[in-house]
């Protein structure tokens, strides 16, 4: 079985993360597969340096009618059995290709994230006959999508989480995140890793790291939030000073396997407002690393509150900060999340066995068994 997969990505997320999981896993179960973007992206680099084949489109941007033939010419030559689209924007490009050449391909739309447009066109493409079927990350994308699905397209959509791989234990840091931002011994480090975008909700993670330092009157705790800096970056650390704990917080921008760094914390705090995964706190349970988190994606599918990790409402800073102290104070809760926590990750999350979970999917949509 042949699978080509697309993204229009330029950057570096969760979504590129998993296709740099799973396809050695698929390609350890006899599937071939190509992966279809931008030229010059991050993901041709990544799939690169582990020799996965990397077909450039023509232009930095997917939906340009030079892409639509050369689209229609990838699938000529490579005949695949199955495209698996990884972005939105790929979706509306397949579609647009497939108007113009007619491809007989089987079709599948991996859908990420929390939300979508209520527009006209986003219904029509979302709901479109040609998809045979959507992967869902999580039941809480499964039910958020399904609201912008009629009911033939919400019976297409399946729930196959993100993975992680088991490589990451092998990977260690050479960041010192104490000596390097001279953190004392007897302080804790609490540390997060997202991207400086809206749904990751950073605003949030500073009124909890305030909550702390002045209603719970903690000194002893140090944020540590790695991500790719943006046009937010600014008014996050702004608004840290503004409530007086930019002292107690960095800002480390983007760390190339940032994941390595999850066993210098103490504690791992998600305090998103809308995720798919996230791969960032798989990563971190599966390390070992206790959680406190919002309900968000796949959060409330993995931890039971208070008895693997803690979950709390969106935008709940006092919760947050009262969980994460609780947390603390209590060495044999840190242990027990920290067991439970990787005991569900290795058994349910890991890059080989979503693959075969994958792999069924694609099996089905093949008339394969």
């Amino acid at each position: 079985m042949k699978i080509l997969h697309i993204s229009g990505a330029k950057g570096w997320g969760g979504n590129e993360q998993q296709i740099i999981y799973i396809v050695p896993q698929l390609n350890g179960l006899n599937i071939e597969n190509i992966v279809y973007g931008l030229n010059r992206s991050v993901l041709q680099s990544e799939c690169s340096k582990i020799n996965i084949p990397f077909l450039a489109c023509k232009t930095r941007k997917l939906n340009k009618f030079s892409n639509y033939k050369h689209l229609a010419e990838t699938i000529k030559n490579h005949k695949p059995d199955i495209v698996h689209l990884h972005t939105s924007d790929s979706l509306m490009f397949f579609l647009i290709s497939n108007f113009i050449y007619r491809f007989k391909t089987k079709l599948i739309f991996s859908k990420k994230g929390v939300g979508v447009s209520g527009s006209f066109l986003s219904k029509l493409k979302y709901n479109s006959k040609r998809i045979d079927s959507i992967i869902c990350v999580s039941k809480m994308v499964q039910d958020s999508f399904g609201k912008t699905l009629n009911e033939k397209t919400l019976n297409k959509t399946v729930v196959i989480n993100d993975s992680v791989s088991l490589n990451i234990l092998d990977k260690s840091s050479k960041i010192n995140i104490r000596d390097l931002y001279n953190i004392p011994k007897d302080k804790f480090i609490v540390g997060n890793i997202a991207n400086h975008t809206n749904a990751k909700d950073l605003f949030t993670l500073i009124d909890s790291l305030a909550e702390l330092k002045y209603n719970l009157k903690r000194n002893d705790i140090v944020f540590i939030q790695v991500g790719e800096f943006s046009k937010k970056t600014d008014s996050l650390k702004q608004y840290a000073i503004e409530k007086r704990v930019f002292k107690e917080i960095v800002f480390m921008d983007k760390i190339k396997n940032a994941s390595s760094l999850n066993t210098q914390f103490d504690a791992f705090l998600l305090t998103s407002q809308r995720e798919g995964g996230p791969t960032s706190l798989l990563e971190a349970m599966l390390i070992g690393i206790p959680i406190v988190s919002t309900k968000v994606g796949v959060v409330s599918d993995i931890i039971i509150d208070g008895e693997n990790g803690f979950i709390a409402d969106i935008k709940d800073s006092k919760s947050l900060a009262e969980k994460l102290q609780k947390l603390l104070d209590n060495k044999e809760l840190q242990k027990q999340f920290s067991e439970k926590g990787k005991a569900i990750i290795k058994e349910h999350f890991t890059a080989k066995y979503i693959a075969q979970k994958t792999l069924e999917e694609y099996q089905k949509l093949v008339g394969v068994s």
